[in-house]
This record gives structure tokens, C-alpha cells and sequence, in this order.
């Protein structure tokens, strides 16, 4: 091929990873600008090969390409610094845990599931279930057909919140050990539930659990992600002004690095146990290369990390995940340094994002409700 051809493709594919990441910087919740936060990973190769491309076959550059050049090695910058931290050369915003002695009374495995409710693959997660045994199972997506085949758990879980919908948002919270007054809540649309509860660890200490399934903005569900963020905004601000020791677990349908997410940790206090780690990327199943993290757990500075894996897939567009985390109260004012502080405008953003995700909310509960009507 015509390494003149060669050189105006990667011209081209420059401009289009500059184009896109300048895109995403938009102050817009619309689909089509935030979903832009998703793909930095594939954002990033694409835009290594393009700035590799304009060296090896680019010969003289006139002023256009050197300006291309320079936004796009700008580019390249920006998506690194939001992708780094999910490797090993990041420091860690978890401690790995001193003591992973299977079995001990301060460890707290958690699995999380979106089961994609048309998967009738059922006896998979059960399966699972009982090979890696977490004291916690959350699933989301599950109907009243996927709460029948996992009834097969319910003598080894004895403690339940049951929420079968048909509508994608159904959830389920199945628990080993004894839950403290939980609570079903619809915090900004009618027929999209979270759980909310108190859990007793084995070694008597209380916690909070917050198990999340926001919608996701999208051509095919919502216009804008103001629900979502206002959702997982409120959350944190509720965890934070209460002082609370908390574990919020789900899938988020955001990306870790989004800037939704990263005011989240920053109002909440709560860490993030991939950070100075790995990836832990669940969806989509099918599509290797198009694949990023949607199921998230944060959790207070109280906590270390034993393991955070992704299992198996069970037939989902998910794969699950199971984190297990010790509780070890002697580490918190230190870990607490690792969390990220609060900026600027943080307070001020977050009362107005939530304030919008009402409003935002109760139009969209009309919309639906409007649709099952007239279905």
C-alpha cells in the first residue's frame, strides 16, 4: 500500500481521537457526549497507533501537522492520565489485607451479577454460587423467573430483599449474614429500585450496603445520565454527612473514571480497591475489544482487599465479579489519606445535579409510565 495513503489514514484517525476526546469535555448529561467517557481504553490504543503512524510515515510536516501532532499527543495524555491509575504502576487506594486466612470473622466476600433477564442460563450462577460461596450475592436484572432458580441458594442465604421486575431493573440481595432493617428505595425514577440496609459482619461489627442499578444513558434508555449521576451523587452525600462505614456495590452503568464517578468518590470518601491494581472490565461478554467496567464496588477506608476478580460468564452480557474485603479498623486514618478530596465546586455541583436528577426523574417515571400503559 502507498505509504502516502498510510500517512493521510493516521492523519485521519488523529483527528478523530483528538475530535472525540475534546468531545467528552462538553458540560452536556446527553447520551451522545457522556458515552464518550466509556471507551478510553480503546480511545487510547487507537490513538497510540495514529501517533506512531504520523512518525513512521510522515516525512515533512507543515504546519497543520505539527498541530495535529501536538493535539493529539495532548489527547493521548489526558486518556492516559485517566486510565493509568487502574494499573500496577498506580499506588494503591487499597491496602492488600495483612491477614487472608480463609475463613476469618473480618472478611467479606461479595459477588456481583447482572444477569441479563432474557439469559435463561440460570443453573450457571447458581453453580457459581456455590463454588465461591460469598456471603453477599447481589444480582441485577433478575425477574420473577431468575428469583424461582435461585431459591435453590436461599437455605445457605437466609436473609433476603426480594425485587422482581420485568422491566431490566429488577434486583435481588441475598445474604449470609443478617441484615438490619433493609429497605427498598426508588430514589429517582418510579420502577428503578436500589437496597438499602444495615449488615452485621461475623465479628458483630454494623455496617451499610447500598446495592445500585441506575439507568444508563443511551439511545435505547435514557436521553441524559442526570438520573444516574444524581443517584450515585446522593448516595455519597447521604454516606458522608452521616459518617457513615459503608459499601456501595453495583452495576453503575459508568465508568470508573468518569467525572460523575470521580466526584462520587470524592463526596463519599469511599475507595476504590482497583485503583493501583487491574482492570476489572464486565461488560460487554461478547466483544473483547469493546469492553469496559460497569459493575463497581467502593467501600469505606476501614476495609483492605484480599481478592477483586471477574468470574466466569453465566450467559449475561455481564460477567460477575467477587470482591472479598477485611475489615481492618487500624488502617483507616491512614487509608483515609489515599481518598480523594473534595474540589472545588464539588458541594455546589452535587446539590444541583441532584436537584436536576429529580426533576429529571419524575419526567422520565411519566414517560414509562405512559409506555406500560400503552403496551
Amino acid at each position: 500500500m502507498d505509504s502516502s495513503l498510510l500517512y493521510y489514514g493516521v492523519q485521519l484517525l488523529a483527528g478523530l481521537v483528538a475530535f472525540i476526546t475534546a468531545w467528552g469535555w462538553l458540560p452536556l448529561d446527553h447520551w451522545w457526549v457522556r458515552d464518550v467517557e466509556f471507551p478510553r481504553i480503546q480511545i487510547l490504543v487507537l490513538g497510540i497507533i495514529a501517533w506512531l503512524g504520523m512518525l513512521l510515515f510522515g516525512a515533512q510536516w507543515q504546519v497543520g501537522q505539527w498541530l495535529l501532532f501536538i493535539a493529539l499527543t495532548a489527547t493521548l495524555c489526558f486518556q492516559l492520565r485517566m486510565v493509568l491509575p487502574y494499573t500496577m504502576i498506580w499506588k494503591k487506594e487499597v491496602q492488600s489485607a495483612k491477614e487472608t486466612a480463609a475463613g476469618t470473622t473480618n472478611q467479606l466476600k461479595i459477588m456481583v451479577s447482572n444477569v441479563l433477564s432474557p439469559n435463561n442460563q440460570t443453573q450457571k450462577l447458581v453453580d457459581l454460587v456455590n463454588k465461591e460461596q460469598p456471603d453477599i450475592l447481589i444480582t441485577l436484572e433478575t425477574d420473577k423467573k431468575w428469583q424461582q432458580a435461585l431459591s435453590s441458594i436461599e437455605p445457605d442465604y437466609p436473609y433476603t430483599v426480594k425485587v422482581p421486575l420485568d422491566n431490566l431493573y429488577g434486583m435481588h440481595l441475598y445474604s449470609k449474614l443478617e441484615l438490619i432493617n433493609p429497605e427498598v428505595k426508588y430514589l429517582m425514577i418510579d420502577d428503578i429500585p436500589s437496597i438499602h440496609t444495615q449488615l452485621r459482619l461475623q465479628s458483630g461489627r454494623v455496617i451499610w450496603l447500598y446495592c445500585l442499578h441506575p439507568m444508563p444513558p443511551s439511545p435505547t434508555e435514557a436521553d441524559k445520565s442526570t438520573t444516574r449521576d444524581a443517584e450515585l451523587l446522593m448516595v455519597g452525600r447521604h454516606i458522608k454527612e452521616n459518617n457513615q462505614t459503608a459499601i456501595l456495590a453495583g452495576d453503575l452503568n459508568d465508568v470508573a473514571w468518569s467525572k460523575t464517578t470521580r466526584r462520587f468518590q470524592r463526596i463519599s470518601g469511599l475507595l476504590d480497591p482497583r485503583i493501583g491494581r487491574h482492570f476489572i472490565n464486565t461488560f460487554h461478554v461478547d466483544y473483547p475489544f469493546l469492553r469496559w467496567a460497569l459493575d463497581h464496588i467502593f467501600h469505606s477506608a476501614c476495609f483492605t482487599l484480599v481478592d477483586m476478580k471477574r468470574l466466569p460468564s453465566i450467559g449475561s452480557d455481564h460477567f460477575p465479579v467477587l470482591t472479598t474485603l477485611q475489615y481492618e479498623p487500624e488502617v483507616t486514618s491512614e487509608q483515609e489519606q489515599n481518598a480523594p478530596t473534595v474540589e472545588a465546586g464539588d458541594i455546589k455541583e452535587t446539590e444541583n445535579k441532584i436537584k436536576e436528577g429529580k426533576k429529571e426523574g419524575s419526567k422520565v417515571s411519566e414517560e414509562r409510565m405512559e409506555d406500560s400503559a400503552n403496551i
